[in-house]
């Protein structure tokens, strides 16, 4: 199934999406695509619930972030070959992991808000894997069923921040609009090989990242796995696990985003989204 939610920033309401592709209200039917919701298993205990008899969502509505209430929000980085041979880094040895702010999560067509003193806004394709059973100490032969689905990302970062500001690389990828996840959250059972899954990004309809999540070093069995040895991670938190090549600090020369660009991206299988770049 694919689940999403809809309405206004802060008053989103849980939906699914039918055989013919629209959204269909579950409101009364779950309180909201969260946590708590996504722990009752993988049809939110719908059973065998007729989409049809939903009231439809007018598709002008706005699409919100796909899961509510995100507790973690952690993030592998350099978790492809390619995106690392192409920033010039080394295959880390153990995965990189780090934190984004929950309140970077914005809507998946929402504005992506360049912050104050930004000189290097990039972007970054990416699967997300959401939890959907609490995940402590798990083997990797396991990990696979703590997992509720996927959505795609845009790990939107300020490389300035991130690599010139000192410390961690938190500073430059937790700001506000940092994080739109969406449209949908797609339950495991509809993608058979997470593996397997084309993706891409464009710019002002100029591609730049055409890759495939065939080439992530640590695949996401793995990464729950080892996640989970640092963190317990709980139903609704959410893994971003890296990009392709073809990010904007990786062209030559590089390539920055500035008010006015209009990001695209999606995810095979995951649905796309779109973003216009305003003044923070």
């Amino acid at each position: 199934m694919k689940f999403i939610r809809f309405g206004e920033p802060g008053a989103e309401k849980p939906g699914v999406i039918d055989a013919d592709g629209a959204i269909r209200d579950l409101w009364g039917l779950v309180a909201d695509i969260d946590g708590a919701t996504l722990s009752r298993g993988a049809d939110l205990g719908l059973g065998s619930l007729d989409l049809s008899a939903l009231p439809v969502v007018d598709p002008a509505t706005r699409i919100g972030p796909c899961v509510g209430g995100v507790g973690k929000f952690v993030c592998i980085g350099l978790n492809y070959s390619d995106h690392a041979a192409e920033t010039g880094a080394a295959v880390p040895p153990e995965p990189v992991v780090f934190l984004k702010a929950t309140s970077a999560i914005c809507g998946p067509n929402d504005a992506i808000e360049r912050p104050r003193d930004s000189t290097r806004l990039d972007w970054e394709v990416e699967l997300g894997l959401v939890i959907g059973k609490k995940a402590k100490y798990v083997s990797e032969a396991e990990a696979m069923d703590h997992l509720f689905g996927y959505c795609v990302i845009n790990d939107v970062s300020e490389r300035a921040f991130q690599m010139d500001r000192h410390g961690t690389w938190d500073k430059g990828k937790g700001c506000d609009t940092f994080g739109p996840i969406g449209p949908w959250l797609v339950t495991r059972d509809e993608i058979a090989d997470p593996c397997a899954l084309s993706m891409w990004l464009e710019v002002n309809g100029r591609r730049f990242q055409n890759g495939s999540t065939a080439t992530m070093i640590y695949k996401p069995a793995f990464l729950i796995a080892y996640v989970s040895r640092f963190m317990t991670l709980m139903p609704g938190d959410i893994i971003s696990t890296g990009t392709p090549p073809g990010v904007g600090m990786g062209q030559k020369p590089p390539f920055w985003l500035q008010p006015g660009d209009v990001v695209e991206l999606g995810i095979e299988g995951l649905g796309r989204q779109k973003q216009t770049v305003v003044q923070g």
